[in-house]
Parts: structure tokens; C-alpha cells; sequence
């Protein structure tokens, strides 16, 4: 046998020994892998673990919860209440008593009810409510009435209440108010003739009309009107008393003769009672 035949004998044999060796090396890194691959299911599942009952512990967690006194006392830690200049906070406490402190998380807990009895609150305009964990406590944003007119019924009494810019009144319970507003006082007892409960939001915007009208022509402050008696109003500035009496259609005209008028109440020696605009056509000072 020469060696051309030795060598194509020997050649299946090497074959077959490599793809032997091939196959067994095949297998010993499938196993590896398969080792790999049940260490990380292992691992996996014990992470799984430990964040499912991580979560479990911090969801109980006490700083996830409010006090079950949160609702009881002022100024504590659970409830924090902000911008309220109108309302007391005692009133808004006493509000939430009839709301139940949230038994959940504070991240579930639910704030509609809540907001639903502090809007019950007339000054308030809306509420805004945040929630915070860690101590768990919320945070109450009021936004209030703009006040723009108050109502006594006499210089020597307080302001008994107030009406806010969308024509809303608001009673004594939220009185005094903050010296802060600035508003027109108005001297009106409520019962007579013209009954102030009963002014709508177009009331309310005439007599701001009718009070920059003033301060344009006579160029002071207004310091009150007097309603009293609604068919003779009085409007008190720095110079003089006017009388204004009907603020019926021609009151603007009216007003409109302050500047030449003004100039004469000044130069006038005697105490001025008055200045009398009530007539259409004719003005004149009362002296005292």
C-alpha cells in the first residue's frame, strides 16, 4: 500500500475524531450556559422578591399616613394652610372636621370631599390641595374674593361685611377684614329702601363707576358714600360732603361739574354742610 492510500485512510479517521471533539465541547458550553441562565432565573426571582416585599414595607410605612388628629389643632404639622387673608384658619379646621383624615396612603387619598366643604366657605373662590409624604401631611391653597366694597351702618361702626369683585356679599363672620384691602365704604343699614343683600354684581359696578367718576373730576379720594337713604346720596370727599341725591341717569353729568365748582368750595370762608349736585341743571352749597 504506497502513501497516497495511507493518507486518505488517515483522513476520516482525524475527521471524525475532530467532530467528535467538536460536539463534546458543543455540550460542555451548552451546560455552562444553561448553569448561566438558571443562576440569573435564580437571581431574578430573588430580586423579584425582595422588591415585592420592599414595596410591601414601604407602602405601610407610618410616614405614608396622617395623623388621625390631623384635622383637630392649628397651626400643626399634617395640615398647612396658605393664602387665606379673608378666612381663619380655625374656620377652615372646623370645615375639614367634617371630613374624615384620609386612612390610605396620602398618595391615594382623595381631596374632593375636601375641597367641596372649604368651597362652602363663601370668601373662598377656589382651593387648590397638595399631598406630601414623609411625614405625610397636605397643603391647602386658598384663593379668595377680591373685597372692593365694604358696608356699615354708620362711620362709628365697623364694616359689617363686604362685597368682592364678582358681586358675591360676604357676612360679619369674616369681618374685619385685613387693612391691606382697600375697598368704598358704604354707609347703608340694610332695610330701608334699598336693601343691600339684594345688590347683583351690575350694583356693584356702577358704584365703582360712579366713585372714579368722582375721584377723576374733583381729583380726591372718595372717603365713603352714604346710602342711607337711597333716594339722597352723599359722597363724602376730602374738600366737602356732595350730595348726589337719585343716582338716577343723569348722575354722571352731574358729577362731571365738580371742576368748576370745587375751586369755589374752597375759596368759601364759612363751614360748607354740603355740596348740592341732586338738581339737574342748578348746584349750590349749604353752609352750616
Amino acid at each position: 500500500m504506497d502513501e497516497n492510500e495511507l493518507k486518505k485512510e488517515e483522513q476520516p479517521l482525524q475527521d471524525g475524531k475532530q467532530l467528535v471533539h467538536k460536539k463534546r465541547r458543543e455540550r460542555v458550553i451548552r451546560k455552562g450556559r444553561l448553569k448561566q441562565e438558571r443562576f440569573r432565573n435564580f437571581v431574578r426571582f430573588f430580586i423579584s422578591l425582595a422588591l415585592i416585599f420592599s414595596l410591601i414595607y414601604i407602602s405601610k410605612a407610618k410616614g405614608w399616613f396622617m395623623d388621625k388628629s390631623s384635622f383637630n389643632t392649628v397651626g400643626g404639622t399634617s395640615v398647612e394652610i396658605i393664602n387665606n387673608h379673608i378666612v381663619p384658619s380655625v374656620k377652615i379646621l372646623a370645615v375639614l372636621k367634617n371630613s374624615n383624615v384620609p386612612n390610605v396612603p396620602i398618595y391615594m387619598a382623595r381631596t374632593n370631599s375636601i375641597k367641596k366643604e372649604i368651597m362652602k366657605l363663601t370668601p373662598v373662590e377656589d382651593v387648590y390641595i397638595r399631598r406630601y409624604a414623609f411625614p405625610a401631611r397636605m397643603q391647602i391653597i386658598l384663593r379668595e374674593r377680591t373685597p372692593v366694597i365694604t358696608i356699615s351702618p354708620d362711620l362709628k361702626v365697623p364694616p359689617v361685611a363686604f362685597f368682592s369683585a364678582d358681586g358675591t356679599l360676604v357676612g360679619k363672620e369674616f369681618m374685619p377684614l385685613n387693612k391691606n384691602y382697600k375697598t368704598i365704604l358704604i354707609l347703608s343699614y340694610g332695610n330701608k329702601g334699598d336693601d343691600y343683600h339684594k345688590w347683583d354684581l351690575d350694583r356693584i359696578k356702577d358704584i365703582q363707576k360712579i366713585v372714579r367718576y368722582i375721584e377723576t373730576y374733583s381729583g380726591e379720594k372718595v372717603e365713603y358714600i352714604d346710602f342711607r337713604d337711597p333716594n339722597n346720596a352723599f359722597v363724602k370727599i376730602k374738600t366737602v360732603n356732595i350730595r348726589l341725591g337719585k343716582l338716577d341717569e343723569t348722575v354722571y353729568k352731574r358729577i362731571e361739574r365738580l371742576p368748576s365748582i370745587l375751586p369755589q368750595v374752597k375759596d368759601v370762608e364759612t363751614k360748607v354742610k354740603y355740596l348740592d349736585l341732586s338738581w339737574e341743571k342748578v348746584n349750590y352749597l349749604k353752609l352750616k
